[in-house]
């Protein structure tokens, strides 16, 4: 599978970690993406994906693509067998920018970005996506059509700026803390957090430890379980095992086989940085 990614451009990337280029042959028909501090926007150049967000609903197919705001559970992603695209991976706050409504109204709940952007606005942008020379064209036609698009945002910069501590800390820290260190109240905080990422500042945090929990894990190697939930901040090992099932569904070992699973049977993939075989 062929994955190009690049930095965004300032003000860009200030909102964005990065744009990238996705096309080839799926390494399983269905991925199970645990939440991370991310929030994600796809534009579909190839035959329709399908996502389900959470268990109790079905799945739904995304023919233009599709918007994430950041989410609070794993949801499964099914690729076609060839699959062509272009995406966005914005900071947790990112996206705001771009959306003409609250993100906590799009929590959990992906959306094409026809509904997001307009029908005429992404057809256009597809077609001249298609006809691009390769990915890195591809990938300078979105950020133009991001810098376009990109207007002020109220109350941006506070949550950037909450979100940043955050951040640095890992998720490992007093949230009340956040107040003092933005001169804030929490209520007001919270507030912002929802309009602009979908979460409270305490889901945040506990996004960034889960996530960077995981990525302290080498599942071609042992893990110490005990030395990990104790760097990452957890209370104790119940405490670590129960957010473990509450962002993928499984306890830490099933999660570690699960991703020892993808690593024999695809090594180097370039999906193999966080989605888990579903099937």
């Amino acid at each position: 599978m062929k994955y190009v990614s690049r930095v965004a451009r300032p003000p860009l990337d200030e909102l964005i970690d990065d744009l990238y280029y996705l096309e080839g042959a799926r390494p399983y028909p269905r991925l199970t993406l645990p939440p991370m501090p991310s929030a994600v926007l796809i534009l579909n150049l190839g035959e329709p994906f399908h996502i389900r967000a959470g268990t109790e609903v079905e799945t739904a197919e995304y023919a233009d693509g599709c918007v994430v705001t950041m989410p609070t559970r794993a949801f499964e992603f099914g690729y076609p067998p060839g699959t062509r695209s272009v995406g966005v991976h914005f900071k947790p706050w990112g996206l705001a920018p771009f959306l003409p409504m609250p993100a906590a109204e799009l929590r959990d709940r992906p959306v094409t970005v026809e509904q997001v952007w307009g029908r005429s606005g992404v057809a256009e942008l597809r077609d001249r996506l298609t006809m691009a020379s390769g990915p890195h064209e591809m990938l300078t036609l979105l950020e133009l059509e991001l810098m376009r698009r990109l207007g002020d945002t109220v109350g941006l910069g506070l949550v950037r700026q909450a979100s940043t501590v955050i951040a640095a800390a890992s998720g490992a820290l007093a949230i009340s803390d956040l107040g003092v260190a933005t001169g804030v109240s929490s209520t007001h905080l919270a507030q912002r957090f929802k309009e602009l990422i979908g979460v409270t500042p305490k889901r945040l945090a506990r996004t960034y430890r889960f996530a960077a929990t995981v990525q302290a894990i080498d599942p071609a190697g042992p893990v110490d379980w005990v030395d990990l939930a104790d760097r990452a901040g957890y209370f104790d090992q119940a405490h670590f095992g129960h957010e473990f099932r509450a962002f993928t569904g499984l306890t830490p070992t099933q999660y570690v086989e699960v991703r020892r699973r993808f690593l024999r049977e695809h090594p180097g993939h370039a999906l193999d940085v966080g989605p888990l075989p579903a099937d």
